[in-house]
């Protein structure tokens, strides 16, 4: 007999039950009491740590984008911050004549269109040559803005303070009204990104990216799968740099840099490729290994600092680099495959002894 609270064997009869993004009612209530936890925890956080986690819900968004372009479609991305930057300069801009909820969307749009733009080289292209087109198009983005009077040539460009049901955030509550709006969008858009794969574009991308002259042969358009995976992931990015450019409360060419884009690329990977828990777990291990690493450099500094030699400030970047090797190394699937080890241990069925 089955049990709708867990699994006790497989009672699937179409393909809509085998989809399903809820096999139980278990996993229906554990989300529902993390979505509550997530919604009461500012409550029991400072400004500080407020501060950091909204940039872990900022960079989640982002590297959900990522995971659809380099996860899903597996065209490597190395240019993913100039698509951020393409949101929040398109928010510095509209964002003195539109309301916060109006300028998130419109951003992600210039930004999908700018990522149909990149994507059209893959209609020829791909996998190394492609991931120069995307280098590319990230150095041509900062030359670009740093070239541009109207985008103060990539000096701070400031954002408007926001107005919400005639309320205006101020200093004191604005990380705290952020980390809701980004948490509202990011639970959105992350329905989004799970759902992709039920639908036939989310199968046409899987397709493309293990054999895209068999999903030719099978009636699927390989060049306009790659325009839409870039255009997709753009949008998710364009939404993300409009809400970084509201949270920083100002927009410079610096946080959209080369080293943001890797630094996306690392999430992805440590996080786990084309994986939705990935995409969160990323950012929150990467991020949280620099603010460590920058407490444990101060540390190192205060015992060995011989002199011509700055051993502190070498430890942030050697951290990062060997958590990517060593993942590469030992856990090519990220961190998404310990949590779906994890699952697995509690699962009664099958092969519970």
């Amino acid at each position: 007999m089955r049990n709708p609270w867990t699994r006790t064997g497989n009672y699937k009869t179409s393909y809509a039950q085998d989809t399903t993004i809820f096999a139980t009612f278990s996993e229906q209530a554990s989300l529902v009491v993390f979505l509550i936890g997530m919604l009461v925890l500012p409550q029991f956080l400072s400004r500080g740590n407020m501060q950091i986690l909204d940039l872990i819900l900022i960079y989640a968004l982002a590297v959900l984008g990522l995971n659809i372009i380099t996860g899903y479609a597996g065209l490597i991305n190395i240019g993913h911050a100039a698509f951020l930057g393409v949101g929040a300069y398109t928010a510095a801009l509209v964002a003195p004549y539109l309301p916060f909820w109006a300028v998130l969307p419109v951003s992600g749009l210039v930004a999908a269109a700018a990522g149909a733009v990149v994507g059209i080289p893959a209609l020829r292209i791909k996998h190394l040559y492609l991931a120069i087109a995307t280098l590319a198009f990230q150095l041509i983005f900062e030359w670009a803005v740093g070239h541009s009077p109207a985008l103060e040539q990539g000096g701070a460009m400031a954002m408007p303070r926001v107005v919400f049901l005639g309320y205006k955030v101020g200093f004191k509550n604005h990380h705290y009204f952020w980390y809701y709006v980004t948490f509202v969008v990011l639970v959105i858009m992350a329905f989004g990104f799970r759902n992709l794969l039920r639908t036939r574009f989310g199968r046409s991308l899987v397709a493309v990216r293990d054999n895209d002259r068999a999903a030719d042969a099978m009636g699927m358009d390989p060049g306009r799968t790659k325009v839409f995976a870039f255009a997709l992931g753009a949008f998710y990015a364009g939404v993300a740099g409009a809400l970084y450019a509201y949270w920083s409360r100002a927009v410079v060419i610096e946080d959209y840099s080369l080293m943001i884009s890797i630094k996306f690329l690392a999430m992805a990977i440590v996080g786990g490729l084309g994986t939705l828990v990935g995409s969160f777990f990323g950012p929150a291990f990467l991020e949280l290994l620099d603010i460590n690493m920058e407490t444990f450099s101060y540390w190192i500094k205060t015992i060995y600092n011989p002199p011509g030699v700055d051993v502190g400030s070498a430890i942030r970047p050697l951290a990062f680099g060997l958590a990517i090797v060593l993942f590469l190394i030992f856990e090519p699937r990220g961190l998404a495959n310990w949590w779906r080890l994890l699952r697995s241990y509690f699962r009664n069925w099958p092969f519970k002894y």
